[in-house]
Formats: structure tokens, sequence, C-alpha cells
């Protein structure tokens, strides 16, 4: 068995500042005769996952499970994913994620994810949108190891309030981390710790006053000056592309979701060709 990279939480315990009510899932996947499969399966807690699909061939479809629907204050996810030599895997969830107000006391909540690919290992990690509610107190920390020839795409896209009601994100934090080593070197070490109404909220150099932001992240072969020119020229208004180390960005910084999801599907559908030779082939979920 493999540990997830910081320890797993101490078990729920009470009601007040020190509450905590985790929940767990670890899953190894491995490249069978036939397609991926499920090798192993550990969990506790309201997180699971649904029976793979399999829509493409030997890709496995995965739809990570949630019963609550959303975090409350002392909720903490441990998602602990390790993909096998060869394995080739697409993970999302069935509907957005959402974190709720905290309560009086201000306890936290949040979640934590970590994926191992092994060589050759191929991993999509493409969970739909995360809304931080007004007063939330949100964590997110997102955590890749690659070995040296194992391909990924994946994206954390975030929604500050419900815009969509004009329940405006005026008061609460987020922190979130993303971290991509590669052969145990970091490639890519993003922070943010943003609170309501501060300068990263609303400053120039920090989102400006918006409220939808994402990032989109591929690592593998083909993330040439052609593929980042067809990315540009794509995309609309809001988006930016990058590449460095060998890990391109796609990036989005606005006010509506919708456009932040139709164009991470696109850029998605232009990548996904190239790092891992297979067209899209999208989640039934997405549309459901």
């Amino acid at each position: 068995m493999y540990q997830c990279y910081e320890a797993l939480p101490f078990p729920a315990a009470g009601y007040g500042v020190e509450r905590n009510w985790p929940a767990n899932l670890k899953l190894e996947l491995s490249c069978g005769p036939r397609h991926t499969q499920v090798k192993h399966m550990a969990f506790s807690g309201p997180l699971r996952i649904q029976r793979p699909f399999y829509p493409e061939g030997k890709p496995c479809h995965l739809y990570l499970l949630h019963p609550p629907g959303g975090l409350v204050s002392g909720d903490r996810l441990y998602i602990a994913v390790k993909a096998e030599p060869h394995s080739q895997s697409l993970l999302t969830t069935p509907s957005a994620g959402k974190v709720y107000r905290q309560d009086s006391a201000g306890v936290a909540q949040g979640q934590r994810v970590t994926l191992r690919l092994d060589q050759h290992a191929e991993l999509e990690w493409l969970p739909q949108e995360t809304i931080i509610y007004r007063g939330a107190n949100a964590g997110l920390d997102l955590h890749i190891e690659l070995a040296p020839q194992a391909r990924f795409i994946g994206w954390e896209l975030v929604c500050l309030g419900r815009p969509a009601g004009e329940h405006w994100f005026d008061a609460g934090s987020l922190s979130q981390r993303l971290q991509l080593w590669r052969d145990g070197r970091l490639l890519l070490n993003e922070r943010l710790q943003l609170n309501a109404g501060d300068e990263v909220h609303l400053g120039r150099a920090g989102l400006n006053g918006h409220c939808v932001f994402g990032t989109l992240v591929a690592a593998g072969p083909g993330l040439d000056d052609e593929l980042i020119s067809r990315l540009r020229q794509a995309l609309p208004d809001g988006f930016a592309v990058t590449e460095r180390l060998g890990v391109l960005l796609v990036r989005f910084l606005g006010n509506n979701m919708m456009i932040c999801r139709a164009g991470m599907w696109q850029a998605w559908e232009l990548i996904r060709p190239v790092v891992l030779t297979r067209p899209a082939c999208f989640p039934r979920i997405w549309f459901t």
C-alpha cells in the first residue's frame, strides 16, 4: 500500500473548534489485459466511486462521489490515487463541488488530492468546478507526482460566491495550493491565499475583482509552439496559455463559469490527442 504525502487525519471528533470530520479514498489503478482496472480501493466516511465506465475501450472513467454534496465546517476530504505503469484513467465528478459558509467558530473545511503516476501511466483529473460560498473558510490542495514517462492532464476550476444569483464573495477566505513534481523535481508550485476584499481578491496583480478562475495543467509529449499557437487562436478572451519546464498551463480569469468551462473543454479537446494520442471522449455525466 502507498500513503498520502501527509499524514491522514485523526478520527472524527466533536462539535467545537477541534471538530474534524474526515473522509478518505485511496485508489490503485492497474493496466489489465483488456482495460485499466481498479486494483485496490480503501475508503472511510462519505467518499466513494461509481463503478468504472469504459466508453473508449482501455481507459477507465471513474466518477468520484461525495453524497453530502458539499463541505461544511470540519469536513475534510483526502483523495489519494496511484496509477500503475501503462494504466489509462480519467477521474471526474458528477456535479460541482461546494464549500459552504464556516460556522461561528471559524472551523475550516477543505480537500486534499494526491495523484501519483508511475512510468508510462496516463491520468486525467477533470473534476467539475468548485463553488466557494460566501463566508467559507476553504482549503484546496492538489499534489501531483509524475514518473519520467508519465502523462497527465488536469484542471482546477473555482467560482467565488454565486454570481448568477448575485451572492457575492464579500466574506470568507480561500487557501489553494497546486504542486506538480516530475521525477522528484518540483516543476510547478503555486499558492493562493485570498481573503474576501483583500488585495489578492480585488487588486490588479491578483484576481482584479473577478470571481471565476481556473488552471489546466498538462505534462507529456508534444507541448510545442504549434500546440500553444492553436490554443491561443481557439480560446476566447479571458484565457492565457504558457509553457515552462515541460508543463503547459491554460488559465482563465473572468466572471462566467460557463465560459470558463467551455473554454477548458475546448483546450482539453486540443491537448488530449497530442499528449495522450487519442481523441477527446467527453464523460457523459458532464451533460446530465
